[in-house]
């Protein structure tokens, strides 16, 4: 593709996807001329301005910032950062000063679209409200004002994970196919398509940006000779092209995904019939093994409860051994029985574990009070190793219940389980997708369990 001067591009010599032979071919250019945009300018009728000649299937590829500036939205703002903080829903990433966020557009970018350049000093520019709007506002003013059928899309600036450099993107689009889906279809070799679905809304704004360009004070573009990604397009938008968080497999940079586990660590009581990924259980006994732990031991060993018969069985016998302690301190029937309810949400889960504490590699001081100590040190790693599982069970998406029911029957447990006598189960874990979604965490301030010296 070359730059001819006047700012056109020709993707080949033919005037379309009709061109002699088949071969697909379009024209993309920048429109020359177009004056400084204020708020309140009407788009449509300054491109009009500029390019009378507009056609039927032509697409018109618009850098978002003259959207925002006729839109208004330019804000007062002598700290970007306040700006951006505004704009913001939830941070992706941050490194130093670089945020990627999820603005309120939806879009996952680069300081939540906020830009400072190209606008007065002590000012910077929001994205558009509303992108896939303001498409449709400039379709229907261009069809308004010259009586033609034509796609719009406004463009933005994106950096891109795995990748080096900067691309335009489409973040609005009206009357455009935004997704050209050809699951189904056959290759050039007649392999099946089962996966490929085109962003070609982002191709065309990518297209344009190779005759805009970042610094030639040239906002719009139109592509030419691509009229089948207009006729008969719906108003699907660019909305379409952003990944919804259900399928999203990097939703949140590193940092940021350690503690949204943390924070997805909650415990769950009640879970649904869906079979749990044994897989997914011993990849977070792999991260509960990476705990700190005295001495250069690995103090943690998990029981994998796979099978319901076996956690029948431990579980018949934990709750004989939980009544039969009860009754001998004398408790009524009716407690008994309430208090052995407690354990019935690791009846309900399709999936347990039990983590144990092994003592291999402690020391023996013949002193009470430090030998007391080793013990506090590994009893400590095991808790570790089971908060490290339990989070890694969050990034799994499942769901769980830390019970510490077995260390009140932890002979009963070892015997049903074949456990070595120095195997000491610290609790169950009870697994499973949850049933519902847990109660919003109380917020809890952090200035209440810090002291500081």
């Amino acid at each position: 593709m070359t730059r001819p001067e006047g700012g056109a591009a020709d993707g080949g010599a033919g005037p379309g996807p009709d061109a002699p032979g088949g071969t697909p071919d379009f024209r993309v250019w920048a429109l020359q001329g177009l004056p400084e945009v204020r708020p309140g300018d009407d788009l449509a009728k300054l491109v009009a301005s500029v390019s009378p000649g507009l056609a039927d299937g032509d697409v018109l590829l618009v850098t978002s910032k003259i959207v925002s500036k006729a839109e208004g939205r330019v804000v007062a703002a002598d700290d970007r950062e306040e700006a951006i903080d505004a704009e913001t829903v939830r941070v992706v990433a941050r490194r130093g000063p670089l945020r990627i966020v999820e603005n309120r557009q939806g879009l996952v970018m680069a300081a939540a679209g906020v830009d400072a350049s190209n606008t007065p000093a002590g000012t910077v520019l929001l994205l558009p409200e509303d992108p896939d709007a303001s498409a449709r506002a400039l379709r229907d003013g261009l069809r308004e004002v010259l009586g033609v059928d034509v796609g719009v899309v406004v463009t933005d600036t994106f950096g891109r994970p795995w990748r080096s450099g900067l691309t335009d993107v489409a973040i609005g689009a009206a009357g455009v196919r935004v997704l050209d889906d050809l699951r189904g279809g056959t290759d050039a070799h007649g392999n099946p398509l089962s996966a490929t679905v085109v962003a070609v809304a982002d191709e065309l704004a990518a297209a344009g940006d190779l005759v805009k360009g970042k610094t030639a004070g040239l906002p719009v573009a139109v592509v030419r000779g691509l009229g089948h990604l207009v006729e008969g397009a719906g108003e699907e938008g660019a909305r379409r092209l952003v990944r919804g968080a259900a399928d999203d497999m990097f939703r949140l940079g590193t940092s940021e995904a350690v503690r949204e586990a943390v924070t997805l660590r909650r415990t769950v009581r009640e879970f649904t019939d869906e079979p749990v990924d044994p897989g997914a259980v011993r990849r977070a006994v792999a991260a509960a093994v990476t705990a700190p732990a005295p001495h250069h031991t690995t103090p943690w060993r998990f029981v994998l409860l796979e099978s319901a018969e076996a956690r029948t069985r431990l579980l018949d016998a934990m709750r004989a051994a939980w009544i039969e302690d009860l009754r001998r301190d004398g408790r009524s029937e009716e407690s008994v029985a309430k208090r052995v309810r407690r354990g019935d949400v690791l009846r309900k889960a399709p999936y347990l574990a039990v983590p144990c504490l092994v003592m291999d590699g402690s020391h023996h001081y013949g002193d009470p009070r430090r030998d007391a100590a080793e013990r506090e040190m590994f009893v400590v790693a095991a808790g570790a190793g089971v908060q490290n599982f339990l989070v890694a069970l969050a990034g799994e998406r499942l769901g769980s219940a830390w019970v510490s029911s077995t260390m009140f029957c932890r002979e009963a447990v070892r015997e049903v389980l074949g456990l070595p006598e120095d195997w000491d189960p610290m609790g169950a874990v009870a697994i499973g997708h949850a049933a519902k979604a847990p109660k919003e965490r109380p917020v809890r301030q952090v200035t209440r369990f810090v002291e500081v010296r």
